[in-house]
């Protein structure tokens, strides 16, 4: 420790050249690395959760809801696109923030995405594991130890260099959208559009014969639907963290985030059409379904080939876990390493540094998470592994989305206040959208917040997450705010003059 400094009350420790050389990441991503990053993390949202929103909206209802959620996404990646290589730090969206807003801006904001990065792996390999056991007829009762075995394969191909991590990725993101590309031409010809997307009515109940309303719970269907039309592109906003990983962040990060979102925008538009068109699946079987690609595929080519595409449906979901626990680990780093979190979690691994304890930290807290709620609603059994129901579709996935929105509205509140007070930070890409995207970013993520609230269903995921920032904020207020140190971050927000 070389001394301290006071700025607005937070203490802040100068370190010498060995703490950061403990914390060293290594450069290797390209743009098609980013892209892949930036897709591979979301694309498991077009392989199962998505679905959920024709059981509150039909349809119709899903359909818009995806449309406002992209243009909520469209906005927020343009934002990100123009702050990140400004501000090329592993930090991200904690970055961005506490540049804008000072330290306790950053912290809140990395406290609300540290729920969205802790909570989305939980998420996806809860959906891994429905698959995986409707492939297998596995026990709902074992299906903690799948989640705890497919922690570990991906956390050691994380932990275990940065070239075989992005490697990992963009071959299993290459191999989910090839696989999603088999489906769309299989089931082009293979689609009733008016007799099964349309195959709910105005009760929510299943018509035999289709052709049902487009909008059968009318507008509020079309909210109820936000917070499921979220999975089609959650976590792409997750690339900055890799900006100290990109061997060149100014121009790579721009491109890979935009490419990424272009991609996802017609992936999401194919798959929302097609997969409840299918004829013997439809919209209201697949508002209750755990894995909906693999509903498509068995109505197309029959159950006999069920276990081949069940595995082949798999790779969006390895894909997305895979990213997303590579992001989770970045964003736990980046925050511990400022010493927002304890420095311990920032080290990495002396040979191939990657912050392998963090990334081991991040993901047995969501395993905890996991395992209290799978316990809390009596383990085993057939309920637990309908997604639908309270383990995952009320709890999890809205505690993951609910963290996002929070994220989200923080970011664009960020971007807002660089352009305004920060008007000499380089920016090598300006988004065309302006203040104007970012602020309908900020709309949509309250409106969306709002119908989560309103749901009794999802509001128990809430609280939930509101106890979780409530101790995140207790322990900055009492123990981290006297222990930060200037990294990277905290330096350059400081050099703008950011007390």
């Amino acid at each position: 420790m070389a001394g301290k400094t006071q700025a607005g009350g937070i203490a802040y420790a100068t370190r010498d050249n060995s703490y950061f050389e403990q914390r060293r990441l290594k450069r290797y991503a390209g743009v098609w690395s980013l892209w892949a990053l930036s897709v591979g993390a979301v694309i498991s949202g077009h392989f199962s959760g998505w679905n959920l929103g024709f059981a509150m909206g039909g349809w119709g209802g899903m359909a818009v809801a995806a449309v406002i959620i992209g243009v909520m996404y469209l906005g927020l990646t343009l934002c990100i696109a123009e702050m990140s290589p400004a501000l090329p730090h592993t930090g991200a969206a904690y970055s961005f923030a506490r540049t804008a807003m000072g330290p306790w801006g950053g912290f809140v904001t990395g406290l609300f995405e540290n729920v969205e990065y802790v909570l989305t792996p939980a998420v996806v390999v809860t959906f891994i594991s429905s698959y995986f056991s409707a492939i297998v007829g596995l026990d709902a009762v074992w299906l903690p130890l799948v989640w705890v075995a497919f922690y570990g394969i991906f956390l050691g191909l994380n932990i275990f260099g940065v070239a075989l991590s992005f490697r990992v990725t963009l071959v299993v993101t290459l191999a989910s959208l090839l696989v999603l590309a088999v489906f769309w031409i299989s089931a082009l010809p293979n689609m009733d559009f008016g007799r099964w997307a349309l195959n709910i009515g105005a009760d929510g109940s299943e018509l035999p014969l289709g052709h049902g309303p487009l909008f059968p719970f009318g507008i509020a269907g079309i909210f109820a639907s936000l917070p499921f039309a979220v999975w089609l592109f959650l976590a792409i906003e997750q690339l900055p963290l890799a900006a100290e990983e990109s061997v060149d962040p100014r121009r790579d990060m721009p491109r890979g985030i935009l490419l990424g979102m272009g991609t996802l925008v017609i992936s999401a538009f194919l798959i929302v059409l097609l997969n409840p068109s299918v004829i013997g699946v439809g919209a209201y079987g697949l508002g209750r379904s755990g894995e909906p690609l693999l509903d498509g595929f068995r109505a197309i080519y029959g159950d006999g080939w069920a276990v081949l595409l069940g595995l082949v449906a798999m790779l969006g979901l390895i894909a997305s876990f895979h990213a997303i626990l590579f992001a989770q680990g970045r964003q736990i780093y980046s925050l511990s390493r400022a010493g927002y979190f304890p420095s311990a979690l920032s080290v990495t691994h002396r040979r191939h540094k990657t912050p392998h304890v963090a990334m081991i930290g991040g993901a047995l807290l969501g395993l905890c998470v996991m395992l209290t709620i799978w316990f809390a609603n009596g383990g085993g059994g057939e309920a637990p592994t309908q997604l639908g129901d309270d383990i995952i579709g009320t709890v999890l996935l809205n505690m993951a989305v609910f963290g996002a929105m929070l994220s989200y509205i923080m970011q664009a509140v960020s971007f807002i206040l660089l352009r305004r007070n920060r008007a000499s930070i380089a920016r090598p890409f300006r988004s065309p959208l302006g203040i104007g995207g970012a602020a309908l970013t900020i709309i949509i993520a309250t409106i969306t917040l709002g119908f989560q609230l309103q749901d009794p269903n999802f509001f128990r995921g809430v609280i939930w997450v509101v106890v979780w920032c409530a101790i995140g904020i207790a322990y900055f207020g009492l123990v981290g705010r006297h222990r930060l140190i200037l990294s990277p971050e905290e330096e350059f927000a400081l050099a703008q003059g950011v007390d």
